[in-house]
């Protein structure tokens, strides 16, 4: 055990030191660890392909899709879309329930608008959708921005 732990450990290093440079941002995101942003990345294979955060969450499977009973309107969770990216969403969820954090207030505020503990879970996925994708999107146009030297223009 003592010798894959230190296996396991030098590959999340090695990891790091891949996924850092290119979604610094995403990492700054609370809930998402150096694995879940690396399964992103991988996943994700470039953020500039969707032409939005809409876009990216029904391909990611966290958009509402609506079922209508009779007169009354709901939203289910989507069976489609990218289920190994649902699933890092669903781990980054998880753990800001766990903790102090934005998602843990964001589940309080719609429990407390009438929601079911499923609904503000999916409707928190649905908000970590957004957010994932502007933090990608921001980190992918901080690494293709050409980078402006000050010291070399005075």
């Amino acid at each position: 055990i003592r010798e894959l732990t230190t296996t396991v450990t030098a590959l999340e290093r090695e990891l790091a030191a891949l996924v850092r440079p290119l979604v610094p941002t995403l990492l700054a995101l609370q809930g998402c660890g150096v694995l879940t942003a690396a399964k992103l990345v991988g996943e994700v294979a470039g953020i500039g392909r969707f032409r939005s955060a809409a876009a990216f969450a029904r391909w990611d499977g966290t958009a509402p899709v609506p079922v209508w009973s009779g007169d009354t309107t709901h939203v289910r969770l989507s069976r489609g879309g990218n289920r190994q990216v649902n699933a890092a969403l669903h781990r980054i969820a998880v753990t800001q329930l766990r903790l102090p954090s934005p998602g843990r207030d964001y589940v309080a505020r719609r429990r407390a608008a009438g929601d079911t503990w499923t609904e503000a879970l999916r409707a928190l996925r649905r908000h970590l959708s957004n957010e994932v994708h502007r933090r990608m999107r921001t980190d992918e146009q901080a690494r293709t921005s050409p980078q402006v030297d000050l010291r070399a223009a005075a």
